[in-house]
């Protein structure tokens, strides 16, 4: 397991950055218990070896304009690994489309994305999303309410593993 690797002090690191990334390393070395400077020496070993993919801030979407959020279900004609690169890659450059995953089963690719508007939306939809090359069908269902938005992994769960496995 992956998270085994870690000991205690570098998971309690990522937990607390995790609920709060803006807060100083002093800070956090008091809140896992350490120094400062091997708390900041710890930081920079898990951003380097890629636990910690970056910082960000969380915007509010719908106070920033975009009202509208869709969930889009794809599936392709072929599912040759070029093909799906290609597909992703066309992902990355829409800015409406906010993540993308490739699944197992009848839909190939899952797309959040968000739009001002449903009149934007639509002409995504289709001006690119249907147009595009090798998308053979699109099936979109909109968001009346989000229930949860939880970022990064819940790590209670991996300390009740870690625990119940020691």
């Amino acid at each position: 397991m992956a998270g085994s690797k870690l000991d205690p002090i570098d998971r309690q690191i990522l937990a607390e950055l995790q609920a709060d990334g803006r807060m100083t390393n002093v800070e956090l070395a008091k809140r896992v218990g350490i120094s400062a400077p091997p708390c900041l020496r710890r930081v920079r070993t898990l951003e380097e070896s890629g636990y910690i993919k970056g910082y960000h801030a969380d915007i509010d979407a719908r106070e920033m304009g975009f009202e509208v959020q869709v969930f889009a279900m794809l599936r392709l004609h072929s599912q040759a690994e070029s093909d799906l690169s290609a597909f992703e890659a066309r992902c990355q450059a829409w800015p409406l489309v906010r993540e993308c995953h490739m699944l197992n089963g009848e839909i190939d690719f899952i797309l959040k994305c968000v739009a001002p508007d449903l009149s934007t939306f639509q002409s995504f939809l289709t001006g690119e999303l249907l147009t595009s090359v090798n998308v053979a069908s699109v099936k979109t269902s909109l968001v009346i309410r989000g229930a949860k938005d939880e970022p990064g992994v819940p790590f209670e769960v991996l300390e009740a593993r870690l625990n119940r496995n020691a």
